[in-house]
Formats: structure tokens, C-alpha cells, sequence
């Protein structure tokens, strides 16, 4: 897996036309690469691609992958940012959630990651069925504690097939709630707020110098190429995604071939995805933007439909801006969806 990915590293050097400023290991266990994969991987992306001096390199990982011989190894190499799924210092819910690790050790796991990094993310879960606010408040309490700079906080969403899934289906666990995990995003709002994190984007809370510049680049656009089985691509007009099977992957690898399928972007499309994005960073949707990437037709049309949200109080205008407020947070999806282009027609046409 490590020399198709090395190789696809090659096969894709002119791809991406730009300075590389942020390398994410994620999705899978990355965590299970030794140091000489690393070594192998960086070596492979310093050959094909320009990089930054200090670029921000992160590592995903769960607290039970991390020991601290595995922490120092990662230490002593590029990475210099981890991002640890903790998701709940309870053992109900991390059991719930089928986690391999138990509470102490995510408490003991980002004590002994802080001794070798300084930059650590950390990952919660909310809106789990029979977590009460008391307890979504004590898991916040707990990492504000730990004095972790950056959290990435997500609302439980229950995966086809899984056991979780069969649980609910049978009644044995409780569905997943959206008033519940309202309630909860509010307190994440609240409380996070009070202790010096900026909420950037609609999941992402960070101390100032610790925003993510992965996750700001992604939700501002920004091109993207995704290595590896499942990865997504993104160039500003066109996306690709590789096959997500292990063994074909590499056996397409290894004929020089790419696994991967394309689709390029309409500019429907591409005012669509600017609005989904930006709509959920703290930048909100820049006026000027619209009108000059997509028309004024494109930007009237987005005004009209705004309408209903600024009189409901889930958007304003903050000078040449259009942002979610704090009450429409939680509803950021549904409101762009409202603003989305959805007919067939492009309103330049209209």
C-alpha cells in the first residue's frame, strides 16, 4: 500500500499546480505506518511536489494506537500536529459507539501526547442517545481541563449496517435526537465561547494560532489532492475520487493506471458549493465574491432567497458579508440548501 501510494504520489505530480502547505494522514488507521512508511511517503511527496518550509503535517489517530513510544516515533518525524478521536471521556458512550479504548486511557493519551506536541486537535462526539446535557457539559469540562488548543465536535450520525444501527432498529438503544443534539450544539456554542475558542467553522473550535489551515483550506475552496484508497480530489472545477477497494487500488497502481472517476463542475454547481462551504465558516459569504466569480444574477438571486432567513434571525449582514448567526448555526446545512441554484436553468438565462 505504501509503494502504490508512493506511486500515485508520481502519477499525479502535475496535478496539483501550486505550493503543497498542509499534508493530512487521515481516514483508515494512519496511525499503523511505521516511521519508515513515513519516511518512504515524505520522501515521495518532496520529489514530486513543491512544499513550504514548515508546512502543517497532521496525523489521525485514536487514543489506543498512541502509546507513548508511538507518540515519540511521530515526534521525531515531519508530523507536527496530531488529531486524536477521543469522542467521549464515558465509558457508556464510547462502548455505544463500539470505541476500542476506554476513558482513562484517552485522558492518560493526550497527557502523554502534549509532552511531545503542541498542536493536538481533538475529536467529540454529541447528541448520543442518553447523554444528558450534564454530561455533554462534563465531557467539555474535561478538555477544557486537558487544555486541548483545537476541537473538532461532531453530532452522532448512525451508519447503515452497523451495530448501532441494529441496536436502535431492535429498540435496544434509543434513536439519535436532533432537539438533543441542538441542545447540545448550544452548549458547545456557549461554553467553548467562554474559554477563548473561535468557532471557524461550524465544527471546528480553535485557540488563536491553532485554527486547522487543512480545514480552513478546504472550506475556502482552496485545491486539494486526495492520495490513496477512497481519497477525493478537488481542483476548483473538477473533482475525482479513488476506488475504494484496497486491492484494486494497488493493482491499478501497479499498471500505471489511475482508479479513479471525474466529474467536472457546472457553474450551478460550483455557486452551490461555494455557498455550502463559506456559509459554514465564520468568513460567511463574501458579496463581492459571488458577483464577481458568478454574476449579478447569481448574487440577486442569492439575496432573494436569503430573505426569509434574515427576517427569521439565522442570517445578517455584516457589511458586504452574509453570515449565519448563533441561532442558525445548527440549521447551516438547511439554510444553504434554501440558497442553492436548484432549478435546471442558470439565472443568467432567466
Amino acid at each position: 500500500m505504501v509503494k502504490a501510494i508512493c506511486t500515485e504520489l508520481a502519477l499525479r505530480k502535475n496535478e496539483l499546480n501550486q505550493t503543497v502547505s498542509t499534508i493530512y494522514f487521515g481516514g483508515g488507521t494512519p496511525s499503523l505506518l511505521t516511521s519508515e512508511d513515513l519516511d518512504r511517503i515524505f520522501q515521495a511527496i518532496h520529489a514530486n511536489f513543491s512544499v513550504v518550509p514548515d508546512p502543517e503535517i497532521t496525523l489521525e489517530a485514536n487514543p489506543d494506537d498512541l502509546s507513548e513510544e508511538k507518540i515519540r516515533e511521530l515526534a521525531e518525524s515531519p508530523i507536527n500536529r496530531l488529531s486524536i478521536g477521543v469522542q467521549s471521556f464515558f465509558e457508556s458512550d464510547l462502548k455505544l459507539m463500539n470505541r476500542a479504548h476506554n476513558a482513562s486511557e484517552a485522558i492518560e493519551c493526550i497527557k502523554l501526547a502534549q509532552k511531545y506536541f503542541e498542536n493536538i486537535s481533538m475529536d467529540l462526539i454529541y447528541g448520543i442517545p442518553g447523554m444528558s446535557r450534564e454530561r455533554w457539559i462534563a465531557n467539555l469540562e474535561k478538555t477544557f481541563e486537558l487544555d486541548v488548543p483545537h476541537l473538532s465536535c461532531y453530532a452522532l450520525t448512525v451508519e447503515p449496517n452497523t451495530a448501532l444501527h441494529h441496536f436502535i432498529e431492535k429498540g435496544v438503544v434509543a434513536p439519535v435526537e436532533d432537539e438533543l443534539a441542538m441542545e447540545h450544539h448550544q452548549i458547545l456554542l456557549d461554553r467553548t465561547e467562554e474559554q477563548g475558542y473561535d468557532n471557524y467553522e461550524f465544527s471546528n473550535f480553535g485557540k488563536q494560532g491553532f485554527f486547522s489551515k487543512n480545514n480552513m483550506a478546504y472550506w475556502e475552496g482552496e485545491p486539494y489532492l486526495g492520495i490513496g484508497p477512497s481519497s477525493h480530489s478537488f481542483d476548483g472545477k473538477t473533482r475525482s475520487w479513488n476506488v475504494a477497494n484496497n486491492s484494486i487500488y494497488i493493482k491499478c497502481i501497479e499498471e500505471a493506471s489511475l482508479p479513479l472517476e471525474r466529474e467536472t463542475l457546472t457553474r450551478k454547481d460550483q455557486y452551490n458549493e461555494y455557498v455550502m462551504t463559506r456559509l459554514r465558516t465564520s468568513k460567511g459569504i463574501q458579496l463581492q465574491e459571488i458577483r464577481q466569480k458568478f454574476g449579478d444574477a447569481y448574487l440577486e438571486y442569492l439575496l432573494n432567497q436569503a430573505k426569509t432567513h434574515i427576517a427569521e434571525h439565522r442570517l445578517y449582514y455584516d457589511e458586504e458579508v452574509l453570515r449565519v448567526t448563533k441561532k442558525g448555526k445548527f440549521l447551516s446545512d438547511g439554510i444553504a440548501s434554501d440558497l442553492f441554484l436548484l432549478n435546471l436553468e442558470d439565472p443568467t438565462d432567466l
